[in-house]
């Protein structure tokens, strides 16, 4: 299953689980990882784009269209949401290809609001989906990875997680949360030789399609952000714990950094007013690597 460089990065052998796979994203990356030698768990609730309803023909026509093409897939319509829809979908991997190597965490719904205007409920909603969706199905598969030594798993973050947007406090903060998950993964998983990483994607999906004008829809398709998922999931990666951005053909690795900062033995209210500017300030940062960054802190500190 290796692949030498220059050659195509294939996954015969291995089975990925892809959530959300239905529509959009989720579609285009279990559709690449099919043709490209994956088996498939095809994970789709099938609702509408605000969570409600639910139907098996998104994730049937997925996985139909995969095998059409030559390869192997199954449909799950289980929710990622619960306990037990994410052992579930774990189990449909495991029933019918015997093991589990990708989880792509992409299943996700909108409940777009201002932030005076949320509800409690449509704040839970999609923290359930996003967060709690990609800790479950992730927490399911972790043990199976564990015990093979070997796993990939793909987060779904946001630039609205990354950088806030209006009218976006649950989703933005459920993609920001992912970042954490995400990192935390990437430490936990190294000794087992389990990657973590998370896309932070700009794409024409029925989520977007409202928000990106109508001539962005080939620049912006999904079939140009999975090609990098098909990366983070192959064994030829061994990059863990980061973000990038990705589309249009364009990917950047995203990173939290911390400044110089500024210190005084004399710490007041006042005296943090009149030096902000050193405090605010973005060069040099320190590294940005756990470990290091905490060493760094320290340091500065001291």
């Amino acid at each position: 299953m290796s692949a030498a460089e220059g050659s195509e990065l294939r996954f015969d052998g291995r089975v990925a689980i892809v959530t959300g796979a239905g529509h959009g994203l989720g579609r285009s990356h279990a559709l690449l990882l099919g043709r490209r030698g994956a088996k498939v768990v095809v994970n789709d609730l099938g609702g509408a784009l605000d969570g409600t309803g639910a139907s098996s023909g998104p994730a049937a026509e997925v996985a139909e269209l995969i095998v059409k093409n030559g390869g192997e897939a199954v449909a799950s319509t289980d929710d990622v949401a619960t306990p037990e829809g994410a052992e579930a979908i774990v189990r449909t991997a495991l029933d019918a290809f015997g093991r589990v190597d990708v989880v792509v965490n992409n299943a996700g719904i909108l409940r777009d609001r201002s932030f005076g205007k949320m509800t409690v409920e449509e704040f839970d909603a999609v923290i359930a989906v996003h967060v709690r969706g990609s800790f479950l199905v992730s927490r399911a598969a972790f043990p199976h990875m564990k015990e093979q030594a070997y796993g990939r798993i793909v987060n779904t973050s946001s630039p609205a997680g990354l950088f806030g947007n209006f009218g976006q406090a649950n989703y933005s903060t459920a993609k920001m949360g992912l970042v954490g998950l995400t990192k935390t993964l990437g430490i936990e998983g190294a000794r087992a030789n389990i990657k973590a990483n998370a896309i932070a994607p700009v794409a024409w999906t029925r989520m977007t399609e409202t928000l990106l004008p109508a001539e962005f829809e080939s620049r912006f398709a999904p079939e140009r952000v999975s090609p990098l998922v098909a990366y983070l999931a192959h064994e030829s990666c061994e990059t863990s714990g980061e973000v990038f951005s990705v589309g249009a053909g364009r990917i950047a690795r995203v990173f939290v950094a911390e400044g110089p900062g500024w210190r005084t033995d004399d710490l007041t209210a006042e005296a943090i007013r009149d030096n902000w500017e050193s405090v605010m300030a973005e060069q040099p940062h320190l590294p940005t690597k756990l470990g290091e960054q905490a060493t760094a802190s320290l340091q500065a500190m001291l």
